[in-house]
């Protein structure tokens, strides 16, 4: 059973140091076109979802103390971030297909914007986990 949860432990960690590390590079440099790394960008918020999920279940399923109240609040700010991406990122981006420069611009600043907000959201969910066991 240990590998299952090396496992897991490993794919969460994966897809979680993939989702914040581009949605933290992105933020920095306008230049790099967002639309390229939403849909794997999402896919690993996916992937860290589920795997949390399962940790959550094999590791705290019983009991909500102190470090769970830190973990949840990482957990939040993850689904906060999630939510920042797809309404920003996601809509601004199925929109750049056939438009003008000016309206182009536009987008590019709405897209960079959202993964500004969701790179901060993830520090503090990456802090989040990485603290919890201290709480």
């Amino acid at each position: 059973m240990q590998y299952v949860y090396i496992i897991v432990l490993g794919l969460h960690v994966l897809a979680g140091v993939f989702w914040a590390g581009t949605t933290i590079a992105v933020a920095r440099d306008p230049e790099i076109r967002i639309e390229r790394f939403f849909r794997p960008q999402m896919r690993a918020a996916g992937m860290v979802f589920l795997t949390g999920a399962l940790l959550w279940y094999f590791f705290h399923g019983g009991y909500f103390g102190s470090m769970e109240m830190v973990l949840a609040l990482g957990i939040a700010t993850a689904l906060i971030a999630a939510g920042v991406q797809g309404a920003l990122v996601g809509s601004a981006s199925r929109q750049l297909a056939g438009i003008d420069a000016a309206t182009e611009t536009q987008l590019r600043a709405k897209m960079t914007r959202g993964e500004r907000i969701a790179g901060g959201l993830l520090v503090i969910t990456v802090l989040c986990m990485a603290t919890a066991r201290l709480f």
